[in-house]
């Protein structure tokens, strides 16, 4: 399978991958409809132009995958190409049907989109999530299956905690992941979504926004803080945070000093202490 899925859609339910082998027929684009497991928000428009003028010169080179749903069929894989399919006016498409249950078609159509690499971070936290939900895994059995990284798997799931507006500006790339997961570790929730509008207005990018949030934690006021930051001190945050997931401060005093680190459930908790072991 393609390299963002790891180790691929077989990992998760074996014995239901696509077979190249399988009958490949040729079905209207009128009697198949969308999934309505989509994970999917947003389609780039230019990208589906492109692929369409693909369609028009060499055909669609990979068939679908569909499910019979009544008298018609409801589309398992390959929404990309069914919505380019259209922008062609083509009246068939080449599919491969399956008898997929309702659990299987949400799994599929979300690991098609983990596939590929132009998933917003929310969209892509949200996917950990949904597989997570209904295959009963828990981060680590995820991480496994997907070929994916605890941490990773961690970083992108603790975005779903941040406020609506917050993740809406993610998702509209106003924000980047590294903006919303140092926003996270903000003492005062109450202030994430003002401080992520401060971000978007001033361009502070995550390094900016780090200093800041650092600040507003500790009371300082800006004009106040005049002391030089310890730069080795930060690299070894930033380092810890990556490391964990979550937010770390170092706290050092001459010669002594504490490391406090976040978590915010009695699962983070006890995945914070398993990485300690």
């Amino acid at each position: 399978m393609a390299k963002g899925l790891g180790k691929g859609i077989n990992a998760l339910f074996p014995g239901e991958t696509v077979n190249e082998t399988e009958k490949v027929t040729q079905i209207k684009l009128t009697d198949i409809k969308e999934n309505p497991h989509q994970p999917r928000k947003v389609f780039d428009q230019q990208a589906l132009e492109e692929l369409a003028e693909s369609i028009r010169e060499h055909g669609i080179l990979q068939p679908v995958v569909v499910r019979k749903k009544g008298v018609k069929f409801e589309l398992v894989v390959g929404e990309r190409r069914f919505r380019a399919a259209k922008l062609c006016k083509m009246k068939e498409v080449p599919a491969i049907i399956k008898d997929f249950n309702e659990q299987q078609m949400m799994e599929l159509a979300i690991l098609e989109n983990l596939q590929r690499e132009d998933l917003t971070p929310i969209e892509e936290a949200e996917a950990y999530q949904k597989l997570m939900d209904t295959l009963e895994l828990t981060q680590e059995q995820l991480a496994f299956r997907l070929g994916k990284s605890r941490p990773h798997i961690t970083n992108h799931i603790r975005l779903l905690t941040l406020p609506t507006e917050v993740r809406e500006l993610i998702s509209d790339k106003k924000l980047s992941m590294g903006h919303g997961r140092t926003l996270l570790g903000l003492r005062s929730k109450k202030t994430i979504s003002e401080t992520a509008e401060k971000a978007v207005k001033e361009g502070l990018n995550v390094r900016q926004l780090e200093n800041l949030v650092q600040r507003l934690n500790d009371n300082v006021p800006r004009e106040t803080l005049e002391k030089k930051k310890d730069i080795f001190i930060e690299e070894k945050q930033s380092e810890l945070r990556d490391r964990f997931g979550t937010n770390v401060q170092i706290k050092k005093q001459k010669n002594k000093g504490k490391i406090e680190i976040e978590f915010f459930s009695e699962d983070d908790l006890e995945r914070i202490l398993d990485l300690l072991k």
